[in-house]
């Protein structure tokens, strides 16, 4: 395993491997995200109680589950680049950063949208809202402070020291439900309160958002390491070979 890891840092190869996963994983979450969001939005029943309005879940659940998913993927690259020195980790954290922002926003405001009907208001301080709105200050302040310096390294040390100083807001999400009294539902058993003609297409939806989220890590990765080898001899023959094609 560690041969395989080492020779994932080196920037070539590793540019190379993900240019060849790009294509399958996009057309892996291009599948499930359609079949299931048709599915799910056009012929999964009504729910009793909340009527159509539940189907907002097919975004806002998946948005959810990987906001923090992701955030955790993030502290493991941090703390392999801060324990093992391995400069690819550092771009790893700052090619996941904005996917997870952007799926942390999603989440927020499907959550919101989906609030309005149940509880009558479009935002409350809850703890389960509050705390998914600190995730996304954290992944902010991790793709801010990653560009706030000049040297690459600095850059990635300091920005992997944020990302594993908030992962303390991790369990605070995922517990805020038990732990506090909020407007915010309780943890959902999924195998056992959801009925499967809703069930599965919102697992479609939720590996199909870790799909997504793979596939534009691996592209954002790509552009990054490319960035920073821009001198590197190898890059300036990709560069060649694409002049002459």
């Amino acid at each position: 395993m560690w041969k395989w890891l080492h020779q994932l840092a080196k920037p070539e190869r590793l540019y190379l491997l993900c240019g060849r996963l790009v294509p399958w994983f996009a057309i892996i979450s291009t599948i499930l995200l359609v079949v299931g969001c048709v599915w799910g939005f056009g012929f999964a029943p009504a729910d009793y109680q909340q009527g159509q309005s539940y189907r907002i879940m097919y975004l806002h659940v998946p948005a959810a589950i990987w906001s923090m998913g992701i955030y955790g993927s993030m502290a493991v690259a941090a703390f392999i680049g801060l324990v093992w020195q391995m400069k690819m980790s550092d771009l790893a954290v700052a090619a996941m950063a904005p996917v997870g922002a952007v799926f942390t926003f999603i989440a927020l405001v499907t959550g919101s949208a989906w609030g309005k009907p149940m509880w009558g208001t479009w935002w409350v301080w809850d703890a389960r809202l509050t705390s998914e709105l600190v995730l996304l200050f954290l992944y902010i302040g991790v793709i801010a402070l990653y560009n706030a310096f000049d040297d690459r390294r600095l850059a990635g040390r300091a920005a992997g020291l944020l990302v594993l100083v908030g992962v303390v807001n991790l369990p605070i999400i995922h517990f805020s439900v038990e732990w506090w009294n909020t407007l915010h539902q309780g943890s959902t058993n999924m195998q056992q309160s959801i009925d499967p003609a809703m069930r599965t297409p919102l697992r479609f939806t939720i590996f199909g958002f870790l799909m997504l989220f793979i596939t534009l890590t691996l592209m954002r990765l790509r552009n990054l390491i490319l960035l920073q080898e821009q001198r590197r001899p190898w890059v300036m023959e990709l560069a060649n070979k694409g002049r002459n094609a």
